[in-house]
C-alpha cells in the first residue's frame, strides 16, 4: 500500500510531465540541449576508458607478438602497393591496345597483331623480337608498323618468334617519297643511331630546294618490300650536298622505336 510520500512523488512527477508537455517549442529545445550536455562528460569518460584499455592491452602484449604484427602490417602494405602498380600498368596496357586495335593501318593486306618480347640492349634502335613466328604465317620481309607509322621489316623467322630490322638499320633500307613535292629518296642503311633520338638520314635522288622542314615522308612502294603510302616520318631540316648535286635531310620517325610494346605485321 502506497504511503503519503509516494503519492506526493507520483503527483509531482505527473505535474512536471504536464508542464514539460505544455512548454513552448523554443524553451523545450533549450532544455533538451541542457539535459543532453550534462551527459557529455559521461560519454567522453567512456571513450577515454576504451582508448586507455586498448593502449593497455598493446602494452601487455609480448614484444615478439608486436614485432610479428608490425611485420605482417608492412607485408600487407607492400602487397597493396604492388597490386596498385600492377593495376596502373594494366590500365596503361589497355589504353595502348585500344589505340592500336582501334586504329589499324589501312590497306589491301591482312594485319597480325604482335607483342614485342625482346630487344638487345646494345642495338635496341636497330632490331627487336616479336611473339609471332612461322607457325603464325610470318615470313621474311613482311612489313612491321604501328598505327603511327613504319617500324621495319621481318628479318629472321623462328617457329614461335621473329626478329625485326628497324628503319635505319643496315638490313632495312627504305625507298621513300616526300608527300608535298613528290621528290624520291632512300633512307640509307646504317644511318640511324641511339644518340639521334628517333632520327634517320634521308638522301634524295637529286637536288631538291623545295624540300623543307615539316614535310611528310611516306614509303614510295619501290623495291617491292614496303607498300606505298605508309608514314615514315617528318623532315626536321635539309641541306644541299656535293656542291648542290643532291639533297639530304634529317627525318624524325613517326613510330617511337624506343617505346614499342605492340606492333602490326602486314601479310598478303
Amino acid at each position: 500500500m502506497l504511503k503519503r510520500p509516494h503519492y506526493l512523488a507520483l503527483g509531482g512527477t505527473l505535474v512536471l510531465l504536464l508542464a514539460l508537455l505544455n512548454l513552448p517549442a523554443s524553451v523545450a529545445e533549450r532544455l533538451k540541449l541542457v539535459v543532453s550536455g550534462s551527459f557529455l562528460p559521461l560519454f567522453g569518460l567512456r571513450s577515454a576508458t576504451h582508448s586507455f584499455l586498448d593502449r593497455a592491452s598493446y602494452q601487455l602484449l609480448p614484444r615478439s607478438v608486436l614485432i610479428e604484427e608490425l611485420v605482417k602490417a608492412r607485408k600487407e602494405i607492400s602487397d597493396l602497393q604492388a597490386n596498385l602498380l600492377q593495376s596502373q600498368d594494366a590500365i596503361g596496357e589497355n589504353a595502348r591496345l585500344r589505340a592500336a586495335l582501334g586504329n589499324p593501318p589501312k590497306g589491301p593486306w591482312n594485319r597480325r597483331f604482335a607483342r614485342v618480347i625482346g630487344r638487345d640492349s646494345t642495338t635496341w634502335w636497330r632490331t627487336l623480337r616479336i611473339d609471332l613466328g612461322s607457325r603464325d604465317g610470318i615470313q621474311p620481309n613482311q612489313v612491321v608498323m604501328t598505327a603511327a607509322g613504319l617500324v621495319g621489316r621481318v628479318s629472321q623467322v623462328g617457329l614461335t618468334h621473329s626478329d625485326v630490322a628497324l628503319v635505319g638499320d643496315a638490313e632495312c633500307g627504305v625507298s621513300v617519297v616526300v608527300r608535298e613535292t613528290r621528290d624520291q629518296g632512300i633512307i640509307k642503311a646504317g644511318q640511324a643511331s641511339s644518340s639521334e633520338g628517333g632520327f634517320v638520314e634521308l638522301s634524295l635522288l637529286q637536288n631538291s630546294p623545295d624540300v623543307m622542314a615539316g614535310q611528310t615522308i611516306l614509303t614510295s612502294g619501290l623495291g617491292g618490300v614496303f607498300p606505298s603510302g605508309i608514314p615514315v616520318g617528318v623532315i626536321q631540316d635539309s641541306r644541299a650536298m656535293e656542291g648542290g648535286l643532291f639533297t639530304t635531310a634529317r627525318v624524325r620517325l613517326s613510330a617511337a622505336l624506343n617505346r614499342l610494346e605492340e606492333v602490326w605485321v602486314l601479310q598478303p
